[in-house]
Protein backbone atom coordinates (compact mmCIF):
# COMPACT_ATOMS: atom_id res chain seq x y z
CA UNK A 1 0.00 0.00 0.00
CA UNK A 2 1.58 3.33 -0.86
CA UNK A 3 1.18 6.34 1.32
CA UNK A 4 -2.21 8.57 1.00
CA UNK A 5 -1.24 12.06 -0.46
CA UNK A 6 -2.39 14.48 1.90
CA UNK A 7 -1.75 18.50 0.72
CA UNK A 8 -1.41 21.35 3.05
CA UNK A 9 -4.30 22.59 3.71
CA UNK A 10 -4.30 26.28 4.44
CA UNK A 11 -6.42 29.72 4.76
CA UNK A 12 -6.65 33.00 3.17
CA UNK A 13 -8.21 36.26 4.15
CA UNK A 14 -8.95 39.10 2.06
CA UNK A 15 -9.87 41.87 4.23
CA UNK A 16 -10.33 45.09 2.37
CA UNK A 17 -12.33 48.58 2.67
CA UNK A 18 -12.63 51.58 0.08
CA UNK A 19 -10.37 49.79 -2.48
CA UNK A 20 -7.61 48.86 -0.12
CA UNK A 21 -6.38 45.43 1.22
CA UNK A 22 -5.02 44.24 4.53
CA UNK A 23 -2.17 42.48 3.87
CA UNK A 24 1.04 41.53 6.12
CA UNK A 25 4.83 41.79 5.60
CA UNK A 26 6.27 38.91 7.16
CA UNK A 27 9.34 36.71 7.18
CA UNK A 28 9.90 33.82 5.25
CA UNK A 29 13.19 31.65 4.95
CA UNK A 30 14.98 35.22 5.60
CA UNK A 31 13.47 37.22 3.30
CA UNK A 32 10.59 39.99 3.77
CA UNK A 33 7.62 39.06 1.57
CA UNK A 34 4.06 40.09 1.34
CA UNK A 35 0.48 38.13 1.68
CA UNK A 36 -2.48 37.74 2.61
CA UNK A 37 -3.00 37.14 6.30
CA UNK A 38 -3.08 33.20 5.58
CA UNK A 39 -1.94 30.20 7.61
CA UNK A 40 -2.19 26.77 7.78
CA UNK A 41 -5.44 24.45 9.69
CA UNK A 42 -4.56 23.31 12.45
CA UNK A 43 -5.73 19.51 13.42
CA UNK A 44 -9.50 20.21 15.04
CA UNK A 45 -9.95 22.70 13.32
CA UNK A 46 -12.95 23.81 10.88
CA UNK A 47 -11.91 26.35 7.73
CA UNK A 48 -13.82 29.14 9.49
CA UNK A 49 -12.37 28.97 13.15
CA UNK A 50 -8.64 28.27 11.27
CA UNK A 51 -9.41 31.42 8.94
CA UNK A 52 -10.24 33.73 12.35
CA UNK A 53 -7.47 32.43 14.24
CA UNK A 54 -4.70 33.03 11.53
CA UNK A 55 -6.19 37.00 11.36
CA UNK A 56 -6.07 37.09 14.86
CA UNK A 57 -2.56 35.82 15.34
CA UNK A 58 -1.26 38.04 12.11
CA UNK A 59 -3.85 41.22 12.40
CA UNK A 60 -4.40 41.20 16.29
CA UNK A 61 -8.48 41.25 14.19
CA UNK A 62 -11.07 39.41 15.43
CA UNK A 63 -13.40 39.14 11.80
CA UNK A 64 -15.79 36.47 10.54
CA UNK A 65 -16.01 35.73 6.94
CA UNK A 66 -18.87 37.14 4.54
CA UNK A 67 -18.41 35.21 2.19
CA UNK A 68 -15.30 32.71 -0.18
CA UNK A 69 -13.86 34.19 -3.35
CA UNK A 70 -11.98 30.76 -4.25
CA UNK A 71 -10.84 27.40 -3.25
CA UNK A 72 -6.93 27.41 -4.92
CA UNK A 73 -4.72 23.80 -5.72
CA UNK A 74 -1.73 25.05 -6.14
CA UNK A 75 2.47 23.23 -6.35
CA UNK A 76 5.27 24.73 -5.65
CA UNK A 77 8.16 23.12 -7.15
CA UNK A 78 10.98 25.29 -4.99
CA UNK A 79 9.15 22.92 -2.15
CA UNK A 80 7.83 20.43 -3.54
CA UNK A 81 4.66 20.73 -1.78
CA UNK A 82 0.82 20.84 -2.96
CA UNK A 83 -1.06 23.52 -1.36
CA UNK A 84 -5.13 23.59 -0.76
CA UNK A 85 -6.40 26.96 -0.05
CA UNK A 86 -9.12 28.15 0.89
CA UNK A 87 -9.28 31.78 0.71
CA UNK A 88 -12.51 33.89 2.49
CA UNK A 89 -13.19 37.64 2.22
CA UNK A 90 -14.46 40.46 4.91
CA UNK A 91 -15.39 43.59 4.40
CA UNK A 92 -14.71 46.02 6.92
CA UNK A 93 -16.38 49.48 7.65
CA UNK A 94 -13.38 51.37 8.74
CA UNK A 95 -9.59 51.02 8.14
CA UNK A 96 -8.82 48.83 11.70
CA UNK A 97 -5.81 49.41 13.31
CA UNK A 98 -3.52 45.98 13.75
CA UNK A 99 -1.55 44.26 16.60
CA UNK A 100 0.27 41.67 14.91
CA UNK A 101 0.84 39.12 17.61
CA UNK A 102 2.54 36.16 15.56
CA UNK A 103 6.77 37.04 15.46
CA UNK A 104 6.74 36.67 11.99
CA UNK A 105 4.44 39.39 10.69
CA UNK A 106 6.57 43.08 10.96
CA UNK A 107 3.30 44.74 10.19
CA UNK A 108 -0.01 44.58 8.85
CA UNK A 109 -0.45 47.67 5.80
CA UNK A 110 -3.49 48.83 4.23
CA UNK A 111 -2.29 48.80 0.22
CA UNK A 112 -4.64 49.02 -2.97
CA UNK A 113 -3.82 46.28 -5.49
CA UNK A 114 -1.41 48.51 -7.87
CA UNK A 115 0.73 49.20 -4.13
CA UNK A 116 0.35 45.03 -3.56
CA UNK A 117 1.94 44.80 -7.31
CA UNK A 118 4.43 46.92 -6.98
CA UNK A 119 5.96 44.81 -4.46
CA UNK A 120 6.96 42.07 -7.28
CA UNK A 121 9.14 39.34 -6.28
CA UNK A 122 8.15 40.22 -2.85
CA UNK A 123 4.40 38.72 -3.17
CA UNK A 124 4.95 35.45 -1.20
CA UNK A 125 2.90 33.28 -4.10
CA UNK A 126 1.11 33.72 -6.72
CA UNK A 127 -2.09 33.37 -4.99
CA UNK A 128 -1.94 36.45 -3.25
CA UNK A 129 -3.08 38.16 -6.90
CA UNK A 130 -4.62 35.20 -8.19
CA UNK A 131 -7.32 35.92 -4.56
CA UNK A 132 -7.22 39.14 -4.89
CA UNK A 133 -8.49 39.05 -8.60
CA UNK A 134 -11.04 36.73 -7.97
CA UNK A 135 -12.76 38.65 -5.41
CA UNK A 136 -12.22 42.08 -7.49
CA UNK A 137 -13.67 39.78 -10.50
CA UNK A 138 -16.87 39.10 -8.47
CA UNK A 139 -16.20 35.68 -7.07
CA UNK A 140 -17.98 35.67 -3.98
CA UNK A 141 -19.43 31.94 -3.05
CA UNK A 142 -21.23 31.08 0.39
CA UNK A 143 -20.01 30.13 3.19
CA UNK A 144 -22.58 27.65 3.46
CA UNK A 145 -20.76 25.20 0.78
CA UNK A 146 -18.34 24.21 3.14
CA UNK A 147 -19.43 21.43 5.40
CA UNK A 148 -17.86 20.68 8.83
CA UNK A 149 -18.79 18.09 11.26
CA UNK A 150 -15.94 20.12 13.21
CA UNK A 151 -17.47 22.88 15.48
Amino acid sequence: MTDQFKPNTTVAGIIFHKNKFLIVEEVDEGNIVYNQPAGHVEAGENLIEAFKREVKEETGLHVTPDHISGIYYHYREDLNLHFLRFCFVVELDEFAQTTPQDPEILQALWLTKEQLLAKGDQIRSPLVIECLNDHLNGNHYPLEILKTNIY
